[in-house]
């Protein structure tokens, strides 16, 4: 005879948690590679810092997307 195991509570929060670790993986690199970056060419810190932050909104924008889809594609 098999057990059946019941997940109560709301699944979206574990969805949300598992879709954090992409963001959180592609915020690390974003970073480390800027960091790379800027320590090989230090003249060119002003373009590499602007492009290191727009990757990182737009990760972080995914962060958000998947906090809020839950909300609203729940129930």
């Amino acid at each position: 005879m098999g057990i059946l195991a019941e997940v109560t509570g709301s699944l979206g929060s574990i969805g949300y948690g598992l879709a954090a670790i992409g963001p959180g993986i592609g915020v690390g690199i974003i970073f480390g590679q800027g960091v790379q970056a800027i320590a090989r060419q230090p003249e060119a810190y002003g373009l590499i810092r602007q492009n290191m932050l727009l990757g990182f909104v737009l990760t972080e924008a995914l962060a958000l997307i998947g906090l809020v889809a839950p909300f609203m594609f729940g129930r």
